[in-house]
């Protein structure tokens, strides 16, 4: 399975866990530059959720968590900033989902990550 693959089939567990959870997806993989993609915007309640998914294969070099680095918050931070302006959003949060694959399927939620 190669990254790409991983990443959105993590991406559809993340989505389907979500809905489980009460959120309703409003949009995926929203881009606004190479660097930039918001992997989830979800809803919950009235606050907007901006979601990071990062799935792994196995913990063995490391969980989900570890795999996110300040230029990807930096990235992240900029293209939610755009989302805010663009859609006047006032109330929102940062939420990560960690997902391993393997030995067995393990879905982590970080809900207000705080990094805004």
């Amino acid at each position: 399975m190669n990254n790409r693959t991983k990443g959105t089939a993590g991406e559809d567990l993340a989505c389907r866990y979500l809905e489980k959870s009460g959120y309703k997806i409003l949009e995926r993989n929203k881009h606004y530059s190479k660097y930039c993609e918001i992997d989830i915007i979800a809803e919950q309640r009235g606050t907007i959720v901006f979601v990071e998914v990062k799935t792994r294969q196995t913990n063995a070099f490391g969980t989900p968590f570890e795999a996110i680095t300040q230029t990807k918050l930096h990235h992240l931070k900029t293209g939610i900033m755009n989302y805010l302006t663009e859609h006047k959003v006032k109330k929102y949060r940062l939420d990560i989902v960690g997902i391993t694959l393997k030995p067995e399927l393990k879905i982590e939620h970080i809900k207000g990550a705080g990094l805004l």
